[in-house]
């Protein structure tokens, strides 16, 4: 395979992970697929095969430093560069703050910030030595505001901007490009996957979601926005009138926030 494009994706077993490595799966592509779930990351695996992609599947646990440092070694020991870096794995949650007790916190917090954090920092010499890429970081309406029962989720979403913007203003002159993804209702199984306040799943999906876009239009989406090279994207239906609100007319927001069953 002659000067393939390498992308990494984190998250890939399922949802906007997976459906991001099938729309960059492709002839002269080699796809590096990482997420806990090793069986259903097979299955991905032979899709972006048969779409003709070269695959590696290197599994970690995002609340694992340990399993990151080795991850990022045998990446490295593969190819020279990675042209794109996508964080999407991670896990939400459906608790109310008096409710969660730190455990369930800092998993979230571990899982949805920390471990993008210390996958990219190891990442990034490799990165910026072998000409720069574009780093993907999916965060979501609840990264640009709060939402009931989603306060570790919120703030862990929060802090990926913060570091994130960051990165990039530290490391433009590097040729590295962050797009920060903001979706609102996506058809996936996060909700299902979501921390209740006994860490126990949450098990079933959230009304709104089942009307929300499909992972395969995040998908188409934010691929337009990596080549656009933007810095962010928001994703969504009617919904995405929210972030706009609480930056132009924060009283509207607050009057429709406090309305909004967190479970609808």
């Amino acid at each position: 395979m002659t000067n393939p494009r390498i992308i990494w994706i984190t998250g890939a077993s399922s949802g906007i992970g997976e459906a991001l490595a099938l729309k960059w799966t492709g002839a002269g592509t080699l796809l590096i697929l990482s997420d806990r779930n090793v069986t259903q990351i097979e299955v991905v695996a032979d899709q972006c095969r048969k779409g003709g992609a070269e695959v590696l599947i290197v599994p970690f646990d995002l609340t694992r430093p340990d399993q990151i440092a080795i991850a990022v070694e045998k990446v490295q020991s593969v190819t020279s560069r990675i042209d794109i870096l996508a964080n999407v794995g991670g896990i939400s949650q459906r608790s109310l703050i008096l409710d969660t007790p730190s455990e369930v916190a800092r998993r979230i917090m571990e899982t949805d910030f920390w471990g993008h954090a210390e996958l990219t920092r190891l990442l990034l010499p490799h990165m910026i030595k072998n000409g720069g890429g574009s780093i993907v970081v999916l965060s979501s309406f609840s990264g640009l505001f709060g939402f009931p029962q989603r306060s570790y989720y919120c703030a862990a979403k929060h802090a990926l901007h913060g570091f994130f913007e960051t990165l990039m203003l530290e490391h433009h002159r590097d040729n590295i490009h962050v797009t920060m993804v903001c979706p609102g209702r996506v058809k996936t199984n996060i909700s299902y996957h979501a921390l209740t306040s006994t860490g126990q799943e949450y098990g079933k999906m959230d009304i709104g979601q089942e009307n929300g876009v499909t992972a395969a239009y995040c998908a188409s989406k934010i691929d337009k926005a990596v080549k656009r090279r933007s810095k962010q994207v928001i994703i969504g239906k009617k919904e995405v009138i929210m972030p706009y609100l609480k930056r132009f007319a924060p009283w509207l927001f607050y009057t429709i926030a406090t309305r909004i069953d967190p479970n609808a």
